[in-house]
């Protein structure tokens, strides 16, 4: 009895080869838990994309997935001086977000992010005038810029990408590769156009591993169904059910990622009023877990624990039966499966 995690393999890899065909020198992404697929799967489906780069967080991410990837590894998180080093071959590449880390990299191949509004990381327009001298020691891969996801300000991703392509021009730095992300693909279009001597090559993960959410599914295997009556109590607290109903406990628990949820930007009245809606139930222990049965989200009956999650069901709903399986509303890339099954066409 296990979470299971259900792709539609053709579908699936239709969706991967329709962002290939729309962003043109595309390097896929696999960071973290490899978007829930891990690694190596992401690997292998980077390999028959036919990729010659693979885009990882971090350089213990690297060091990992070289073995299961044989093009070239781009590491997202900057350079840092003084880090602690992870043997890494030659087909590495750094990314460095400072003329520090440019010079401390003596030899390496690097991509140099500049700062976007995104804030995060970035070389600042002051230093570009700096890099002269301290991309003559690195083998320059290109620059790179992160956009954000949502622009409340009204401005435009392509203004912005342009901008820097002008700073960098200015500062008579080489342009022949601009690595981007979170743009749409007809901003790519206008900004080949607009620098037919650079080539953009896109960085994307969400997109392409997560943009057909009809092509995967979680389910949890119900494990057990009891039935409980008012005032009875149960589970580590020993709390009171308020109602009739049934217990049921689904394979599916904290190890697993259930129950784990982050913070989300609220916009608009109606969001912030669900946010505090869902909030003052939580402080009467009422938490909506990501099981669904009978067609509905259905109620923690307390916390999850490691790897089983307890369901209330009120008495008017029938329970399932040990070994039905609840679709799961899970976050892929906090979700750690016990199995993935490959649904293959018939």
């Amino acid at each position: 009895m296990a979470l299971t995690l259900y792709v539609d393999t053709a579908r699936w890899r239709a969706h991967h080869q329709s962002v290939v065909d729309q962003f043109p020198g595309l390097v896929p992404v696999c960071k973290g838990n490899g978007y829930g697929f891990g690694h190596e799967r992401l690997a292998d489906e980077a390999t028959r994309l036919r990729a010659g780069m693979l885009a990882v967080g971090t350089t213990y991410e690297a060091a990992r997935i070289k073995d299961f990837f044989g093009g070239d590894l781009l590491v997202l998180t900057p350079y840092r001086l003084g880090e602690e080093p992870v043997p890494l071959p030659d087909r590495a590449i750094r990314s460095v977000s400072s003329v520090e880390g440019v010079r401390g990299l003596v030899g390496a191949r690097v991509v140099i992010e500049v700062m976007s509004s995104m804030r995060r990381h970035g070389v600042a327009e002051d230093d570009l005038v700096k890099l002269h001298t301290a991309i003559d020691d690195v083998r320059l891969e290109g620059f790179a810029i992160h956009l954000p996801l949502d622009r409340t300000d009204g401005s435009e991703a392509v203004e912005e990408v342009f901008a820097w392509m002008e700073r960098l021009r200015a500062a008579r730095l080489p342009l022949h590769t601009m690595f981007v992300s979170h743009l749409k693909a007809t901003e790519l279009a206008t900004l080949q156009q607009q620098f037919p001597q650079t080539k953009f090559r896109a960085r994307i993960g969400t997109q392409l591993w997560l943009g057909d959410h009809d092509a995967t599914e979680y389910r949890g295997a119900v494990l057990d169904v009891s039935r409980i009556a008012k005032g009875e109590r149960y589970g580590y607290r020993q709390e009171k059910s308020a109602a009739d109903g049934h217990l049921v406990v689904v394979a599916g628990g904290t190890s697993h990622g259930v129950g784990l949820e982050a913070p989300k930007a609220l916009h608009g009245l109606m969001p912030r009023a669900k946010g505090v809606a869902r909030a003052g139930l939580a402080t009467v222990n009422r938490n909506l877990s990501p099981f669904v049965w009978a067609g509905k989200q259905r109620w923690f009956a307390e916390p999850p624990h490691m790897q089983v999650s307890i369901l209330f069901l009120p008495s008017d709903v029938a329970p399932p039966a040990v070994g039905d399986e609840l679709v799961a509303h899970l976050r892929h890339t906090t979700t750690q499966f016990d199995r993935v099954v490959d649904r293959q066409p018939a």
